[in-house]
């Protein structure tokens, strides 16, 4: 086996990921990372969260995720609403709105790929780390912030906006 089959497999991951994000981004006008916030929403009890919630789910940084948050709130997606309990915090909740976009999105190539991990045995699934946590420490990366969805380019423009 050569090292560039290795690359090859790569890119071709990274440009599925990045075509998939693009279509749905085009198609529903929301990226990955606001589509998981709004799926983490609706699956609350009370349907809203707290921005450093949000943050901990995402596992990104919080500049970029006030982006991700205010981005939705433009869009009429989601709201801040003053906590009733306490006035110093903001609570995040979904809006009717939010709701039914949420009814209308696909299955996302991340939400596929967790369901297919989660059919292997554990052992397949140490092996894929163990062989991901050697490529990101061969390229450097062990420190860099991400979320555990699938995006590549929307990612950075989350983070470029923030």
């Amino acid at each position: 086996m050569k090292y560039t089959d290795i690359l090859i497999d790569l890119r071709k991951i990274l440009r599925s990921i990045n075509l998939e994000n693009k279509k749905v981004e085009k198609k529903y006008g929301v990226s990955t990372p606001q589509i998981i916030v709004l799926n983490y929403l609706n699956e609350q009890d009370n349907y809203q969260s707290t921005s450093t919630q949000i943050k901990k789910l995402l596992n990104l940084n919080a500049s970029t995720v006030t982006g991700i948050i205010s981005r939705l709130v433009k869009k009429g997606l989601i709201a801040r609403v003053p906590s009733q309990k306490d006035r110093r915090v903001v609570n995040i909740c979904i809006t009717m709105k939010g709701m039914d976009l949420i009814k209308s999105l696909p299955t996302v190539l991340h939400e596929k790929l967790a369901e297919k991990l989660e059919n292997l045995s554990e052992e397949q699934q140490l092996e894929i780390k163990n062989a991901l946590e050697i490529l990101t420490k061969l390229m450097g990366v062990e420190d860099v912030d991400a979320s555990p969805v699938l995006s590549t380019r929307i990612d950075l423009d989350e983070e470029k906006n923030g």
